[in-house]
């Protein structure tokens, strides 16, 4: 079996993970608003603000290994997709 079919299954998920992630990461953000809290009375939305901050944050090192993962795999695909259509060629 050759390994083609199985690198394009693990980039399929690599994919899926990293999509999945910017999707939720843009469903958090959707709401959010870039605001100066000056007095306590806005608690409140000061903490919900602060709350997203912090899931962004949590999740942003998953999207970058995620996003890095897909580019490589797929360079990686394309290269030997490559290499293979120049062997065949000669």
């Amino acid at each position: 079996m050759s390994a083609i079919p199985v690198m394009l299954i693990v980039w399929g998920a690599v994919a899926a993970c990293f999509l999945a992630l910017l999707a939720y990461r843009g469903q958090l953000t959707r709401y959010e608003e870039d605001q100066l809290f000056l007095n306590e009375t806005e608690s409140n939305e000061q903490r919900e603000q602060s709350e997203i901050v912090r899931k962004v944050k949590k999740i942003e090192p998953l999207v970058r290994l995620f996003g890095v993962a897909a580019a490589a795999m797929t360079a990686g695909i394309v290269g030997i997709f490559t290499y293979d259509a120049w062997q065949h060629l000669k």
